[in-house]
């Protein structure tokens, strides 16, 4: 069974890793496609594992006419997943923003507006605050 060295080159950084989960024994660098030349690659492969380069050759096929395991497909859908999660998180991350936007500019108004009420109620808040505070010190 020959390889289609064209459609093995245009898939090779999505098949990498299944070859190296196949044979954890090879690097990066073993895993190089040098100037097009897939029977380097395979003679590489065959030298590092010691399998028979029809095995090889037959697994790479297999990766290529398949697109790869279901583990790779398992992959990118975890990844659409991922992104898709992503986009919403950072949908949602938008819309709060923007109430808090939104309530501070309030809030700033409100204050602007309604200056001495506003440090009447911040001195208020501030006096409850103390009284509890307070009041619990001198329990212990």
């Amino acid at each position: 069974m020959a390889i289609n060295a064209q459609e093995l080159q245009g898939q090779w950084n999505k098949l990498k890793g299944q070859v190296k989960e196949k044979w954890g024994q090879l690097t990066d660098d073993d895993l190089q496609i040098t100037g097009g030349n897939v029977d380097q690659l395979v003679g590489r492969i065959q030298q590092k594992t010691g399998i028979a380069r029809e095995a090889v050759e037959k697994f790479l096929t297999d990766l290529t006419q398949h697109g790869g395991s279901t583990v790779a497909h398992a992959a990118q859908a975890v990844g659409d997943f991922a992104h898709t999660a992503g986009d919403r998180l950072r949908d949602g991350y938008g819309q709060v923003s923007e109430q808090v936007r939104e309530r501070y500019e309030s809030a700033e108004d409100l204050v602007r507006h309604n200056p001495g009420q506003s440090v009447a109620a911040a001195f208020g808040i501030g006096l409850v605050a103390g009284l509890i505070v307070g009041l619990a010190l001198r329990s212990r």
